[in-house]
């Protein structure tokens, strides 16, 4: 078959539709074109353990893109992701937490512009059964505008002794955060 080239596909009424192909077919994108969702994305972990004072919430250091679609996470200074388009994100996490000492509360949280926006928490009831180590997941939507909103990811322990949050490797990450663009 052939190639058509153009600069606009409109339809022919005002608000029509405009339909490539009949059910079933499959359309292929070129290498590096993107798709209107599900950008930007990234997705990033901590490299190496964190430590931590108890019983303080504590911005986690994710320094370690494993992608970044459109340079949105700052993984050297802020470590924060301000997404350039607006619309809702499906944003996920885990964080690791250890303590050296028994392990008497921990609790995974993300902040949206430096506000406490969704969090996960364990509280062991009774010390005679302490961990030393947990891993809390969190995942949430949130609504983002594309211009100044930015999501970071804290943590939390309170323990005996030896806080800290689990570093990883390419191969085991242990704390980890991303997101992406789910639609308007």
């Amino acid at each position: 078959m052939g190639t058509i080239k153009t600069t606009n596909i409109e339809p022919i009424a005002d608000n029509g539709t405009v339909t490539l192909g009949s059910s079933g077919d499959q359309f292929t994108l070129a290498t590096g074109a993107k798709s209107s969702f599900l950008y930007p994305a990234f997705e990033a972990y901590l490299s190496a353990d964190q430590s931590i004072s108890s019983n303080t919430n504590t911005k986690v250091e994710i320094d370690t893109e494993v992608f970044d679609t459109d340079n949105c996470y700052d993984n050297s200074t802020n470590y924060r992701f301000t997404p350039t388009v607006a619309g809702k994100y499906y944003v996920y996490a885990d964080i690791q937490h250890y303590g050296s000492g028994d392990l008497e509360a921990a609790r995974t949280k993300i902040y949206k512009n430096g506000t406490e926006y969704r969090n996960t928490a364990i509280d062991p009831v009774n010390a005679s059964n302490a961990i030393n180590a947990s891993n809390l997941s969190i995942n949430t939507i949130i609504d983002m505008n594309g211009s100044s909103d930015y999501l970071e990811l804290f943590g939390l322990i309170q323990s005996g002794a030896g806080q800290l949050f689990r570093g990883g490797s390419p191969g085991v990450k242990s704390t980890y955060f991303g997101a992406y663009r789910i639609g308007s």
